[in-house]
């Protein structure tokens, strides 16, 4: 059986008041898997970051030179109607005042649960300039892993996901590969062979 140890903080002082949303506010670089067993999970099949993501939800130019730019243009990665669009927007502009997303490494990792959506959801954007994500290492952020679950999820795979994702930065050969990536294919074989 897998197990996904995550680390999460948590802020008593704030709730981010938004649908479904909790009170966590960062997840910290510590997640590792336990056993070598990773074909089920308590009797589910286990689900690789590879295949969650799809060819057009990745973008590996990215646009925008601002915070609330950037999670627009991630937010229409996952090709929402306008009035959903508009409010995973807002939920994730909301999500952020609460505390940067940016985990350190050039990775930033914008997340939130929302009734927008009814499964979850990821999207990648490159933006390979940097921008500033006040990030917790003050570093420029060019990597960002976008998350969206609805708020009661029967697969319950939201913050093994987040943990993943943190896994999969702390390698210190990922910000150079992605860095590197000339395709969508490319990000998705990265994936592949360096993501659990």
């Amino acid at each position: 059986m897998d197990m996904l140890e995550a680390t999460t903080a948590r802020n008593p002082k704030k709730d981010c008041g938004v649908e479904g949303c909790s009170s966590e506010t960062r997840v910290v670089l510590s997640a590792r898997y336990i056993s070598d067993d990773r074909s089920t999970n308590a009797g589910r099949r286990y689900m690789r970051l590879r295949e969650l993501f799809t060819e057009d939800a990745v973008k590996l130019d990215l646009e925008s030179d601002t915070k609330d730019g950037i999670l627009s243009e991630l937010v229409g990665l996952l090709w929402l109607d306008g009035i959903s669009a508009s409010k995973l927007y807002q939920t994730l502009k909301r999500r952020e005042n609460l505390g940067s997303t940016g985990i350190g490494k050039g990775i930033a990792i914008p997340h939130c649960r929302s009734l927008v959506v009814n499964r979850l959801r990821l999207a990648y954007g490159r933006r390979t300039s940097g921008m500033d994500f006040n990030a917790i290492d003050n570093a420029p952020v060019q990597n960002f892993f976008l998350i969206i679950a609805p708020p009661l999820e029967v697969s319950n795979q939201y913050l093994p996901v987040l943990g993943k994702i943190a896994q999969f930065a702390k390698d210190p050969e990922v910000p150079g590969l992605l860095a590197g990536l000339d395709s969508v294919e490319g990000f998705l074989s990265l994936l592949g062979e360096k993501a659990p």
